[in-house]
């Protein structure tokens, strides 16, 4: 007999992550450019990242798995982050997903 089924430990490890959910406000979604800024942002913090859209999920290490989840104008993402500084970091996050970068298309 198992004293703690796997789900269980599941919803333990869940319960000290915080997470928060943005909407992508850039007219041209996340291309390489916000891509390159969100992945830059990660790498300066040492906790547990991860980015969920409809399309997929990515840890926010790869640029490039940032650019495959296709994310569009009005796309909603919910940011997980565990680790020290967890709510503002994951704020910091959402803050960028949501920003309307000036960059030039094409």
């Amino acid at each position: 007999m198992e004293l703690f089924s796997r789900s269980y430990i599941t919803l333990c490890l869940i319960e000290y992550m915080v997470y928060v959910e943005a909407v992508i406000k850039n007219e041209a979604g996340i291309h390489c450019r916000p891509s390159a800024i969100l992945i830059k942002e990660r790498a300066t913090y040492q906790g547990d990242v991860m980015v969920h859209s409809e399309s997929g999920s990515t840890t926010l290490q790869s640029a490039l798995e940032c650019i495959m989840l296709g994310l569009e104008q009005g796309a909603r993402v919910r940011i997980e982050v565990n680790g020290a500084n967890e709510e503002a970091f994951a704020a910091r996050l959402a803050q960028l997903f949501e920003t309307k970068f000036d960059f030039p298309v094409g």
